[in-house]
């Protein structure tokens, strides 16, 4: 089954059809046909950025339920000191606590597609085997959507 690792960014837009990338990236998800998973440090800043709607926070459980959305959380210590190593390392990048997060479940799941808005950053990160990301949004976009 295909799987691909979920950003803050594509999911607010999903969420939201004032975003400008929001018939992007709602025609890249509902054609998607695997499975989808993300972080509690995404998730946490989705629900801050789609609480400035009233419906919002429940929209965005609503997908997270329906799309049955496997969110991994990365709070214990060890994994805590991973993150910060990460954002070091990519300061000038600059990654955040999400990103890393999000790096570091590309290595334990061992996949490589990210759908993100964050091109300049996932075109930069790299896991720790050196692996680079797919930027799925753009493949799709270069392939079925444009």
């Amino acid at each position: 089954m295909k799987s691909w690792l979920l950003d803050t960014g594509p999911l607010v837009a999903y969420l939201d059809a004032g975003e400008t990338s929001h018939p992007e990236v709602s025609a890249c998800l509902d054609g998607f046909s695997g499975r989808l998973f993300t972080t509690s440090a995404v998730i946490t800043e989705a629900m801050y950025l789609v609480s400035a709607s009233p419906e919002g926070p429940s929209l965005l459980v609503e997908f997270l339920t329906v799309g049955d959305v496997g969110v991994v959380d990365f709070s214990q210590p060890s994994e805590l000191h991973d993150a910060v190593a990460l954002m070091e390392k990519y300061s000038d990048t600059p990654m955040d606590y999400a990103d890393a997060t999000l790096v570091l479940l590309a290595e334990r799941l061992e996949t490589r597609h990210i759908l993100t808005l964050d091109r300049r950053g996932f075109s930069a990160f790299r896991t720790r085997r050196g692996n680079a990301f797919s930027l799925v949004l753009d493949h799709w976009i270069q392939t079925d959507g444009g």
